[in-house]
């Protein structure tokens, strides 16, 4: 089992070739492979691992297979941070018996898995090296695939394989000053399970005020839904506080007359750089 530590931006394709030039172009940034991605998700007809907070899949790259399976894990200070189990398999089927000494043996019928939905992608990485951290830049496009629908994908992600952590944000934030990007906490996973029509989240009314991170999984639920982020019903006392003291207490202003006026977040975040730099600074001030 590994712990690994992302930060997931999404992007329109425009603004993900402007991504990958602007990226290419540092000197600390350098070229790796590229790939296609064949992703294959598993659960049970009820969405039963869904429920557990967790993903299994098998991907294919090249001629190799692997099987995976993560949880959904914490968000902390702008990354997600997830157990992970990989192990290389001989094909696109399920090896149940690696799955015996995880959390899922106990937790659901592991006959009853089947494929749900896919996520197919090119994979282009780019190695980023700040002092003694590695960061891996996965550029993926493609799409999500299910229940005769399909979704485009277009991401860019940092992961830390070596260092310090808070190198993530720094380096997410530097790319959303420069593109307009979407830091998203709904995982490619639960946007294949929104398609498959097995998710479908609702942004919960506790009448208390929001904390950063339940603003930013709340962004990102009306992302995936495509709608308007229900500024007017929502308490953001503690929101507006953590914007002037991360220092982005105007930013916070300009972003919050355009949530007011009802803005769709997919639209706001392709069209200017003020929610995803928003996003980051928040994030990275810590709750």
């Amino acid at each position: 089992m590994a712990t690994e530590l992302e930060i997931k931006l999404s992007v329109s394709e425009a603004a993900q070739a402007q991504a990958l030039k602007w990226l290419s172009s540092r000197s600390e940034v350098r070229p790796g492979k590229t790939r296609s991605l064949i992703n294959r998700y598993f659960d049970t007809p009820n969405a039963d691992l869904n429920r557990a907070k967790a993903a299994l899949r098998i991907r294919k790259a090249g001629d190799d297979y692997i099987q995976t399976l993560k949880t959904r894990g914490e968000f902390v200070d702008g990354a997600h941070r997830r157990e992970e189990w990989e192990w290389p398999v001989s094909g696109p089927d399920l090896d149940l018996s690696l799955l015996l000494d995880t959390p899922l043996s106990a937790e659901l019928d592991l006959s009853r898995l089947q494929v749900v939905f896919e996520t197919n992608f090119q994979r282009q990485v780019l190695w980023l090296e700040r002092g003694q951290s590695v960061i891996e830049i996965a550029v993926d496009s493609g799409s999500v695939a299910g229940n005769n629908a399909r979704l485009p994908l277009h991401e860019v992600e940092f992961e830390l394989k070596g260092g310090e952590g808070g190198h993530l944000a720094t380096c997410a934030l530097e790319l959303a000053r420069e593109v307009p990007v979407f830091l998203n906490l709904v995982s490619k996973a639960e946007q294949g399970y929104f398609l498959a029509g097995l998710y479908c989240p609702e942004i919960i009314d506790t009448g208390e005020p929001l904390t950063v991170t339940e603003f930013l999984q709340a962004l990102s639920v009306c992302w995936l839904l495509d709608t308007p982020f229900p500024a007017g019903q929502c308490e953001l006392s503690r929101v507006a506080s953590a914007a002037y003291t991360a220092g982005c207490g105007e930013l916070w202003e300009r972003v919050i007359v355009e949530l007011i006026r009802g803005v769709k977040i997919r639209d706001f975040s392709e069209n200017s750089t003020q929610l995803g730099v928003l996003q980051l600074q928040l994030a990275t001030a810590g709750q």
